[in-house]
């Protein structure tokens, strides 16, 4: 038996190029069992072709329809409406914040993409240097054959509940010292001196926020202490080094 409907109202921030920000509502008719992604492509295919917004693979692999969804960042594709909602109320979706507006619900993201890519962080890795919960005692031949998909998919949540991040646009951000974490900085003096800065590590003021919405449990936070400690052990092994 299909669960009863949901009437709700979808309160979507909408904002073209030339426009001031607002917000336009949208009342439907919804399964509370569906995404809010559903209810946002309902309103583009029946209500409004002109909204804007960012989508791919629709489970949670490509990080390309995170918002913010009643305030909190949501990757939207496996968010449950009735997880963020009740019958009868208003769900409010808007852009991540701390990245520019390009239309409506879409954001530019090609400075965080370049960051990440500056820092080295990898989209594929090796299985032997994966952080993978309960691994595998035995490998049927050379781990090194062995890859895997890392966990970030870099879809910007972190970098949009980081209250630092509001602070500078220079900030590299949670998810590219996350990535910066496992470079090995004893080799890269140029990604030492990038994340020993005023807008790297020093800028985070943890407060945790970006492991809080991290739908892929990469733990930037976390990342980012580890990697305080080994710039603070580098630093003082150069310190000390005999010349």
């Amino acid at each position: 038996m299909s669960p009863a409907k949901w009437n709700i109202i979808l309160k979507i921030h909408r904002q073209k190029q030339g426009e001031a920000p607002h917000f336009e509502e949208f009342p439907m008719q919804v399964d509370p069992d569906e995404y809010v992604l559903d209810a946002v492509e309902r309103v583009w295919a029946f209500m409004d072709r002109s909204l804007c917004f960012r989508h791919a693979c629709h489970h949670s692999t490509c990080g390309a329809c995170g918002m913010r969804v009643n305030d909190v960042e949501k990757l939207t594709c496996i968010t449950p409406i009735r997880e963020v909602t009740r019958d009868g109320a208003t769900l409010k979706v808007e852009p991540l914040r701390n990245f520019p507006v390009v239309s409506d619900l879409a954001v530019d993201m090609g400075t965080f993409y370049s960051r990440m890519e500056t820092v080295g962080a990898r989209a594929v890795l090796p299985v032997s240097e994966a952080e993978i919960e309960n691994p595998p005692t035995t490998w049927d031949a050379d781990e090194s054959q062995y890859i895997r998909l890392a966990d970030c998919i870099e879809c910007g949540l972190c970098i949009s509940a980081c209250p630092a991040a509001a602070t500078s646009t220079e900030y590299l951000g949670p998810a590219v010292l996350a990535g910066a974490q496992d470079q090995g900085l004893k080799r890269n003096l140029k990604l030492l001196e990038l994340v020993d800065s005023e807008d790297g590590l020093w800028r985070c003021h943890s407060a945790f926020e970006c492991t809080a919405v991290c739908p892929s449990f990469v733990d930037p936070a976390r990342r980012i202490m580890d990697l305080r400690m080994q710039v603070i052990e580098e630093r003082f092994k150069r310190l000390f080094r005999k010349p």
